[in-house]
């Protein structure tokens, strides 16, 4: 952690939900005038897209059948935790991009599903902003979570995480939901080891409840909407954490325990806004103080 360098990391799954959450993060860094060093998570896959599925193709044949983008072998877990380490002391580090589709590829002039090659990160940024699958993994090798100053887990029940993966894999990848399924199952083994115990680690978890039946989320024609869920939003360190106001600005909001407070799914993001924008203005103001 790092007063003068934050960090904030936004972890979980394939098909999650981080992305809206980031979307929130950068409303409110625009509106506050922070200027951050933003890292996707996919950018530390260890293979391109065509190395990946050649790979997988060869675990296969060795009789291995769980060959995941969840796992250690795939990923530059100890890049990652350095790219942490470098910003936490001195504001630097180095970053790529993974350019997922022909619009994100067509201006570096590469093939969609490659990397762009490492560059420094831009200077003189606010704070290091990660989204991705692994910000909070603890391996015998690396540790990752102790690194960001907020760490946050996106981590709707299963069902509904896999709704969102189908939906979101068919709809815009063109998969069919054998091919969807077949990729759950072969990644359970990683989801279990790597993705869950990252949310024992992180500061904040935001989970979505769907509040109408998911029982069998391979034959959902949509994803529930906000409003047909609530959010459990819990806190590891709940001091500090001002529940009265957030129930008094969150309508039909209320606490499930010490440290959780559950709010409308329509209401998740007025209450990130709420929670978190106090955040950045504390670490702006550490920062500021640090650096004179």
């Amino acid at each position: 952690m790092s007063e003068r360098h934050p960090i904030i990391a936004i972890t979980g799954s394939s098909g999650a939900g981080t992305t809206s959450v980031t979307r929130t993060f950068e409303n409110i860094f625009r509106r506050e005038g922070v200027t951050a060093a933003i890292i996707e998570g996919d950018s530390f896959h260890r293979h391109d897209r065509k190395e990946m599925k050649l790979r997988q193709a060869e675990a296969e044949r060795a009789g291995n059948g769980h060959f995941s983008h969840f796992g250690p072998e795939n990923n530059l877990f100890p890049e990652l935790e350095a790219l942490f380490a470098s910003y936490g002391r001195s504001g630097t580090g180095k970053s790529r991009k993974y350019l997922h589709d022909t619009d994100e590829a067509a201006p570096y002039r590469q093939e969609p599903g490659t990397f762009t090659p490492w560059e420094d990160l831009p200077a003189d940024t606010d704070l290091l902003f990660y989204e991705g699958l692994h910000g909070a993994v603890v391996t015998p090798e690396v540790n990752i979570a102790q690194h960001p100053d907020l760490l946050i887990g996106v981590v709707p029940v299963i069902n509904l995480e896999w709704i969102q993966k189908l939906w979101r894999d068919k709809s815009k990848r063109g998969y069919s939901t054998e091919a969807v399924t077949d990729t759950i199952l072969r990644r359970m083994p990683d989801y279990v080891n790597y993705i869950c115990p990252q949310f024992a680690h992180t500061h904040v978890n935001f989970q979505r409840v769907p509040c109408v039946d998911t029982s069998n989320p391979f034959i959902a024609r949509e994803i529930p909407a906000p409003d047909e869920s609530f959010v459990v939003i819990r806190f590891a360190k709940p001091k500090g954490i001002d529940f009265q106001y957030l129930l008094s600005m969150v309508h039909d909001s209320f606490m499930s325990r010490a440290n959780t407070i559950v709010v409308p799914g329509g209401k998740m993001e007025l209450a990130m806004q709420l929670i978190f924008t106090p955040f950045i203005w504390r670490m702006m103001e550490r920062k500021q103080r640090a650096m004179a």
